[in-house]
């Protein structure tokens, strides 16, 4: 629990900094936007409403420089409480048998019950009950929303993507969902991924793709779901120097685009769909593909006058994230105490870590997908491999038993539109062709295309 909310105070001074870090940004351009935040109230991860010194706003970007997103995570505390740690035990019950109840009433409650037992011991005060609350994750409440964006149109390719799911079709019994990523300014679809779940697994599949082919937005803007808020969506984001945007609950302004994007999905691919049907999600996403790179980016949008594919290429080849950047992006974490005997025990399994960690808590670095491969890392320093010595469970919870894949027999043969485009995909497209491949001068889109 420490270690998250030591991660949260990251994420929260990484946003706050993102953009004053900009090494290409002018002093004077940086000195007025750090006046700017100094000036301003934020939003601290345990709910309170501060401000922050240029001092410290400064302290702060010269760290993300110095040592990335591990130099704005503070470091753990060493020390024994000097409350009483009864008092405080207390406090902590009483927090959870009414969370809405304040330090200071908390103060006043154990004040009375110590009262009544002509008890004389010194009640905390309502400030460390507040840090202790703080320390033990109680005292989270929702930050202020980022402010509505109206029609607002980026400038650029991959200043800003949008993000969303839509249910689709009954497939086998089950629903299918998509999750989408648009580039604000040209639509272009950068990410997708269908599957049955709108989790931490499947988003992360739809923006790694985009990724690794349309590049590394400055933006992202979400709205508030339990995949949208996850721990692994953050650190990600936080890894690329990507800024994580929510929209207000209830006020999904901004996100217009990709619901009008959603609408044209509804109406001109899932309608042939009902139509004609698919017997799994691999037809599904083959057809969607197919209808997504030879309908929809070669159409031009009724509001740019151009394609997606034109304006998003207008402006040149992207530079996209290296396989590397993006391993590291996607792993998943996690927090353990490692026991007397240099062991710890993670998802059913068991491990093996060096001696010198005995009694610490550790942050194991993993893909959710090979738990057999855990990297111990200690107060930012990696300590090596974790060893396994009793392995179980080869994936994450989180990923194991919920597949995407149907054991079901493949489709009947027939002709409909979507087979149709499907061909005329896979003709138009015999190699897959990543941007780097493109001429920046060649205009003749339909002799290429990209995933």
């Amino acid at each position: 629990m420490e270690n998250e909310r030591r991660r949260e105070i990251g994420l929260f001074r990484y946003a706050l900094i993102r953009e004053a870090a900009d090494e290409q940004l002018t002093p004077a351009e940086r000195g007025r936007l750090v006046r700017q935040l100094a000036a301003a109230e934020h939003r601290a991860p345990d709910g309170r409403v501060v401000r922050i010194s240029r001092r410290t706003i400064d302290r702060w970007i010269r760290a993300w420089r110095r040592e990335g997103f591990d130099g704005l995570v503070p470091k753990p505390r060493v020390g024994v409480p000097l409350s009483d740690v009864e008092l405080l035990d207390l406090a902590v019950r009483l927090k959870r048998e009414h969370p809405k109840r304040a330090a200071t009433h908390i103060c006043e409650l154990i004040a009375t019950e110590l009262a009544a037992r002509n008890d004389t011991r010194q009640v905390p005060s309502a400030r460390t009950i507040q840090r202790h609350f703080a320390r033990l994750g109680l005292n989270r409440h929702p930050g202020p929303a980022p402010k509505a964006f109206g029609r607002f149109e980026a400038e650029h390719r991959n200043d800003r993507w949008i993000g969303d799911g839509l249910h689709g079709p009954m497939i086998a019994g089950r629903r299918a969902i998509l999750l989408a990523f648009i580039d604000d300014r040209s639509r272009l679809v950068v990410g997708h991924h269908w599957g049955r779940a709108e989790d931490t697994v499947r988003l992360e599949a739809a923006l790694r793709r985009g990724l690794a082919a349309r590049g590394v937005p400055a933006q992202v803007y979400v709205d508030r779901g339990s995949a949208f808020i996850s721990e692994p969506l953050h650190r990600a984001c936080a890894v690329l120097g990507i800024r994580l945007v929510h929209s207000r609950p209830g006020e999904p302004e901004g996100r217009g685009k990709i619901e009008r994007f959603f609408r044209t999905v509804r109406d001109q691919f899932l309608i042939e769909v009902d139509q004609h049907g698919v017997d799994d999600l691999d037809q599904l996403r083959t057809s969607f593909t197919a209808w997504l790179e030879r309908r929809y980016h070669r159409r031009a949008h009724s509001e740019t006058g151009q394609t997606p594919l034109e304006r998003f290429t207008a402006e040149g080849i992207p530079e996209v994230a290296g396989p590397e950047l993006l391993r590291e992006a996607f792993l998943w974490s996690a927090t353990r105490q490692v026991t007397k005997t240099a062991t710890i025990s993670f998802q059913g399994n068991r491990y093996e870590l060096d001696p010198a960690l005995v009694g610490r808590q550790v942050e194991l670095i993993f893909d959710p997908f090979d738990l057999a491969r855990i990297e111990i890392r200690w107060n930012g320093q990696s300590f090596g491999l974790a060893v396994p010595h009793q392995l179980r469970s080869h994936v994450h919870a989180k990923v194991d038993g919920r597949g995407d894949h149907d054991d079901d027999p493949p489709p009947p043969t027939g002709i409909d539109y979507l087979t149709l485009v499907e061909a005329e995909h896979r003709h138009a497209t015999r190699r897959t062709i990543n941007f780097a491949d493109l001429d920046p001068h060649d205009h003749d889109h339909d002799s290429k295309d990209v995933l």
